[in-house]
């Protein structure tokens, strides 16, 4: 075959679809193993998809499928030409003379079938390419999205005997025992709060919302502290509103519990600097990635997304701020940007199987008063599209009030798709802009 055709031919296996059949045939009990990741349109061979599609029309009905059955079946449905007749169904058989190889010459078809799937993936990014109409960004996110939609769509189902989960489970429950670490998701380390969600969990968005000053920043970065430096799970901060260099020195200040405006004045002590260096030393080898792009747009911040967790695998993105990411439809009022933006990060957090955390600013009517999901700004999408939705209330107070006590603070949790509601007792300390639970505090 010559160069210029192969290219023309999409790639396929068809010994491999016959042997994979033959075995089925051969084999009504593989039927079950196979079916679990094999699809008709994995085949490329019309004939073969409609041949499959019998076998699992009949696994379906509670039949065995053998010779008799399957031609039965295809004379029913009215496919027995279009399947190639008996006599190509009977040669299938003499394809392979054992049953044994049936997972080995399916995972062949599957093999085949996405470089299909990849091939004409191409074919629609090229053509895109030619459509000046489509910007660049628009462009990379359109692929990006396809390829990762390919690679979910071939994620193979399975299951697993009690005989396989008893002695895990037990192992689990008698490791919760020892450890009293209830927590399934990632460990917020505000402990009240993740007794109460188990952490955030995978696939979920979450929204934390506060009025302006309020410490929405210094919660989001709190949590993102205590995972990445204590519990080592990677961690992506995208910062809209504060410099990267800014968030560095918070975390400085918290962790060596020294006073942030000391170490942006450089009022500092000798004996300061050995804290710092004891800092610093906890957070250089952290799994944290800070994302520093003021101005962001939603798909620019979509394609940071999957390359952090592409790359370094990252278990949690926050995001500071929500309202703060610019729409490519910049022409279309800004609740309905904002609508699209809230879908897109929720999608995003299916796509990536992580939590996303997203600040939000609450209206100005909610300024004294404890917010409900009524007061998030801009657009009801959000409260519609969000998991979990977490407000963070105090009575504001006078420069007076904020010296070296801890501020008594409220962490509501609005909603929870999945769990309880309530209120959460929580400090702040605002010498080092950081969130502790109450019995720390």
């Amino acid at each position: 075959m010559s160069a210029a055709l192969k290219d023309k031919v999409p790639p396929h296996n068809l010994e491999a679809e016959q042997a994979t059949l033959g075995a089925l045939l051969l084999d009504a009990e593989a039927v079950g193993t196979v079916i679990r990741y094999l699809r008709p349109d994995n085949f490329y061979s019309i004939q073969n998809q409609k041949i499959y599609q019998a076998i699992i029309s009949l696994f379906n009905k509670g039949q065995r499928c053998d010779l008799i059955t399957i031609t039965e079946e295809l004379k029913q449905s009215d496919m027995i030409a279009s399947a190639g007749g008996p006599a190509y169904i009977a040669s299938l058989t003499d394809m392979v003379p054992t049953s044994a190889n049936v997972d080995y010459y399916a995972k062949l078809v599957l093999e085949t079938s996405v470089r299909r799937a990849l091939l004409g993936v191409s074919h629609k990014i090229i053509a895109e390419v030619h459509n000046e109409s489509t910007t660049s960004r628009a462009l990379l996110e359109e692929a990006q999205k396809q390829i990762f939609e390919l690679t979910d769509s071939n994620q193979t189902a399975t299951f697993k005997t009690p005989k396989e989960l008893i002695p895990r489970a037990i192992e689990a429950i008698e490791k919760l025992y020892h450890t009293r670490d209830s927590f399934t998701g990632v460990p917020s380390g505000l402990i009240e709060l993740d007794q109460m969600t188990s952490g955030f969990q995978k696939s979920e968005f979450i929204i934390i919302g506060a009025r302006p000053s309020v410490g929405k920043t210094a919660l989001a970065l709190t949590m993102a502290t205590h995972m990445a430096v204590r519990e080592k799970i990677p961690t992506a901060f995208f910062s809209l509103e504060m410099s990267d260099m800014q968030l560095m020195i918070r975390m400085i200040s918290s962790e060596a519990k020294i006073p942030s405006e000391k170490l942006r004045t450089g009022l500092l002590k000798m004996s300061d600097f050995q804290s710092i260096q004891d800092a610093a030393g906890h957070i250089y080898d952290s799994p944290l990635y800070i994302v520093d792009m003021p101005n962001m747009k939603l798909l620019d911040l979509r394609a940071m997304a999957r390359q952090l967790k592409t790359q370094y695998d990252v278990q949690i993105i926050f995001i500071d701020y929500i309202t703060l990411i610019s729409s490519e439809n910049s022409y279309v009022p800004r609740h309905e940007q904002i609508a699209e933006i809230s879908r897109s990060l929720k999608s995003l957090a299916r796509e990536l199987n992580i939590p996303v955390v997203a600040l939000s600013q609450v209206r100005r009517d909610a300024e004294g008063k404890k917010p409900t999901l009524a007061d998030l700004r801009e657009s009801g999408s959000i409260e519609q599209d969000a998991d979990v939705v977490m407000f963070l209330h105090r009575e504001r107070l006078n420069s007076k009030d904020t010296g070296e006590q801890g501020i008594d603070t409220e962490l509501i949790v609005a909603k929870q798709r999945n769990g309880p509601i309530g209120d959460i007792d929580i400090v702040f300390l605002p010498r080092f802009a950081q969130f502790v639970s109450r019995s720390r505090g």
